[in-house]
């Protein structure tokens, strides 16, 4: 059976193993040749003795016969081309000075797929590639030990995510449309499609069907999935098909889902700081202490004209204000009470504090980087719903499939949506969203 280069040790000496994977690296040193085998856990240095062929006379005939195999196989091993597809059969070799402490002297060696010649990019690391040709050759790309470890990383995210909500907090996860009739939040930041004889959309969020399924009594739901922007954006963090956490819970407020989502973040983050690649990609993680700091988006605008950066009442946060607040803040933050103006119609109005519609029960999680996630509380009066819809120069009857719900039994709730692609590059301390999704899709990309 085959094994993984790390599930082999230094104790397994003298033990048959079988080991498969690509050719990382050769190293010929005239009578010994290294061979270093990659699969996805690691590496394992393959070590054949090259024989002179001068054998005496008096040896036997089946000694000369081995020792002419051997020297086939030295041949054969030290001729074939770097990332080609191998596997290995042979004994394990104690070797402190090898990958994992030990060897493998091989007794069968066979090319399952060869390799080109010339490469697209260079898997060792110690040739640089620009990120468009690692992109272009992203198969090529994932076999480089940063970029495998990105996405391990990834992966590992995406489980402590989903043990989070729900093994930990019983919440169920579901799966919405991603083809819909009527845009999330209006605006023209939509991809059109043609579906039979109507257009239709690629839905940027789960959100209206969020709502939706708080009227039917699954009070605590998640879904993990992708939501689409056809925004002209063309930066370092922000993609048109994007990875989105999105949570509702029912019978709750605003402040409830900041704590389910701080929470989350601290948890990922925990399991994250644990990974042994971690070190492998230079970064130290802290886990960020509870609670995240709260700044009222009135505080917010006073913190930012002291730095010099002066934005209107009611605009949004543009990427230069949100690095000139990251800055004097320098951890993970909430801005809270939002303008109702800046914020979707389903955002709650806090009526509660005083100030009318002018303020809203929304919030945004922000890294010093950059903003992570955004929620609120919801509107869940038909009447008060209706007319926010109408508000914000969209037609009601366009979200009939939406409002209805809200007719017949709609308890008070609150959600948000965090970005998978975001929380990983502050994570991970990437300079580049498109670094962290295994196939981006932009303004210029869309192959592979």
């Amino acid at each position: 059976m085959r094994k993984y280069a790390t599930e082999i040790t230094a104790n397994d000496d003298g033990e048959r193993v079988c080991v498969a994977g690509w050719v990382h690296e050769k190293r010929d040193l005239g009578g010994v040749f290294f061979l270093v085998l990659r699969d996805r856990s690691g590496l394992a240095q393959i070590t054949l003795h090259k024989h002179k062929g001068e054998g005496k006379a008096e040896q036997e005939q089946e000694q000369e016969q081995e020792q002419e195999q051997e020297q086939g196989l030295f041949e054969r091993v030290r001729k074939v081309p770097r990332e080609s597809v191998v596997a290995v059969e042979g004994r394990v070799k104690s070797e402190r000075k090898a990958p994992n402490g030990y060897e493998i002297i091989p007794e069968r060696f066979e090319v399952l797929s060869e390799a080109s010649q010339v490469l697209p990019l260079d898997t060792t690391g110690k040739v640089g590639a620009e990120l468009d040709t690692r992109l272009d050759a992203r198969f090529m790309d994932l076999r480089t030990e940063r970029t495998k470890e990105i996405f391990l990383i990834r992966s590992l995210v995406l489980k402590a995510v989903r043990e989070f909500l729900t093994a930990e907090r019983g919440f169920v996860e579901i799966n919405t449309p991603k083809i819909v009739s009527a845009a999330t939040e209006g605006g023209t930041a939509l991809f059109p499609i043609s579906y039979f004889e109507r257009e239709a959309f690629l839905n940027q969020s789960p959100q209206l069907y969020k709502q939706i399924l708080m009227a039917s009594g699954f009070d605590c739901v998640y879904e993990i999935a992708p939501i689409f922007r056809a925004e002209e954006h063309d930066t370092t963090k922000h993609l048109n098909e994007a990875t989105s956490v999105d949570v509702e819970v029912a019978f709750a407020d605003h402040e409830v889902v900041m704590k389910i989502l701080e929470e989350l973040v601290a948890a990922v983050y925990s399991e994250v700081a644990n990974y042994p690649g971690l070190e492998r990609l230079g970064v130290s993680l802290n886990v960020p202490e509870l609670p995240f700091r709260r700044v009222t988006y009135d505080e917010a605008v006073e913190l930012l004209s002291e730095a010099g950066e002066e934005i209107e009442w009611g605009d949004d946060l543009g990427t230069s204000a949100e690095h000139r607040l990251g800055e004097q803040i320098g951890e993970l933050y909430f801005v809270t009470d939002w303008p109702c103006a800046t914020k979707p119609f389903y955002a709650q109005p806090a009526a509660a504090a005083g100030e009318g519609e002018r303020i809203c029960n929304a919030f945004d999680l922000m890294h010093p980087r950059m903003e992570l996630a955004s929620g609120s509380q919801r509107v869940h009066s038909y009447e008060l719903l209706k007319r926010k819809i109408e508000e914000k120069g969209l037609s009601a009857d366009d979200f009939e499939f939406y409002l209805e719900p809200f007719r017949y039994g709609m308890p008070p709730h609150a959600g948000w949506g965090l970005g998978v692609e975001r929380l990983l590059m502050t994570m991970l301390e990437v300079e580049n969203i498109r670094e962290v999704v295994l196939f981006p899709r932009d303004r210029r990309r869309l192959a592979p």
